[in-house]
């Protein structure tokens, strides 16, 4: 598992429903060592603070084998690394066996996944496709966010090394389809329900779930 790539954006502007967005998902390439901070990585801007950055959303990291994939259904070739805003392209972390409350080492930094991507108005209007939002999410290739846990260096090359694995056993595919994709499964809402790493908001849509379960205690 590497990193092939760590992209980052200063915030710019963009009209969306006829009025100015500050955005940060226009995301190049970066030479050398990067440092992840608690709340970003050095050099990259999250414009809208409402649903970007902070401490669950310190790091995006999207997988290159999902590429292909999009070149096809939006017929487009030649996707480069940043093309979903993400801050880290990488290889082998696939959201089907990555878990929620993994905690990873790169470079120097330590990292532990948050929750997946939800699709927002900006990927679609940098596609000028509207209808990506729903294509997005219901492919399932969320990507997923990561807070830091320890500062520290990274850069395009560095191994991906799993530190721990979190104990529930939720992977990120799981958890979105959980709660997004109306997947019915109490047991994994149940264990859902125990992720520490899950943020307040993630922690309410879990807590959601749970309330539409049948009661099977009588």
């Amino acid at each position: 598992m590497k990193v092939l790539s760590v992209n980052v954006a200063q915030a710019r502007a963009i009209k969306i429903g006829g009025r100015d967005v500050m955005t940060g998902i226009f995301k190049e390439p970066v030479r050398g060592r990067v440092r992840a901070r608690r709340h970003a990585l050095d050099g990259d801007v999250q414009a809208d603070l409402r649903v970007h950055g902070g401490e669950h959303k310190a790091v995006y990291a999207y997988p290159v084998e999902h590429y292909p994939y999009w070149e096809e259904a939006l017929a487009r070739s030649g996707l480069g690394p940043g093309t979903f805003g993400e801050n880290l392209t990488t290889s082998g972390l696939l959201e089907t066996d990555t878990h929620i409350g993994d905690v990873l080492r790169i470079g120097s930094a330590v990292l532990q996944v948050t929750h997946p991507r939800m699709p927002c108005a900006k990927l679609a209007h940098k596609f000028g496709r509207p209808e990506l939002i729903k294509e997005f999410l219901l492919s399932g290739r969320s990507g997923f966010y990561l807070r830091v846990e320890e500062e520290g260096e990274l850069g395009a090359g560095d191994d991906i090394e799993i530190v721990r694995r979190d104990p529930n056993g939720v992977t990120v595919r799981q958890l979105l389809g959980l709660t997004d994709l109306h997947e019915h499964d109490p047991e994994l809402a149940r264990r859902a329900a125990k992720l520490e790493a899950l943020p307040p908001s993630w922690r309410d849509d879990v807590a959601a779930v749970l309330r539409r379960l049948p009661d099977d205690r009588s």
